[in-house]
């Protein structure tokens, strides 16, 4: 899992930058109707990293778990990401996903099959979810800037 805890905190150094040279006003503007602007996907992203670092913590303790999910349009409605300070919402996502790297990189290597179940579904293995949590989080950044270099660099990691 140092692997991926080194990939996180490698994308956190490419996007970083590009996410401070958004104007406040832009990170407002959705792309399209219906759709999130950015500021509401890096209020996704923390939304997801905080319930990924509750699945961590409770698999590492647990060989099963059963977990509930999140209505992720709601979490971000309810907490108007939209009406949020832009560099405040972007500083606090590198903080947590700071933090996550280093519990991923602290991860006990006997905890990484354990599996939980998410709404009934799974189950998923622990290394599976810290795997996907980081495709995850690339994702939605190369939503708010599809140059991002992200993909081309760290595309075949896992």
């Amino acid at each position: 899992m140092k692997e991926v805890a080194k990939h996180l905190s490698e994308v956190l150094k490419i996007a970083m930058p590009i996410l401070r040279d958004i104007d406040s006003a832009e990170a407002r503007v959705p792309p399209a109707p219906g759709k999130w602007s950015p500021i509401q996907l890096i209020g996704h992203l923390i939304d997801s990293a905080n319930n990924n670092q509750q699945k961590i913590i409770r698999l590492v303790r647990n060989p099963e778990v059963q977990f509930v999910g999140y209505a992720q349009d709601e979490w971000v409605e309810v907490q108007q990401y939209h009406k949020a300070k832009w560099t405040e919402t972007i500083e606090f996502w590198m903080h947590i996903n700071r933090h996550l790297a280093h519990l991923i990189d602290h991860l006990p290597s006997d905890a990484l099959s354990h599996a939980i179940h998410i709404d009934g579904v799974g189950p998923f293995r622990l290394d599976f979810i810290v795997s996907d949590y980081v495709e995850h989080v690339k994702h939605h950044l190369l939503q708010i800037d599809p140059s991002m270099p992200l993909l081309s660099k760290f595309e075949n990691v896992y």
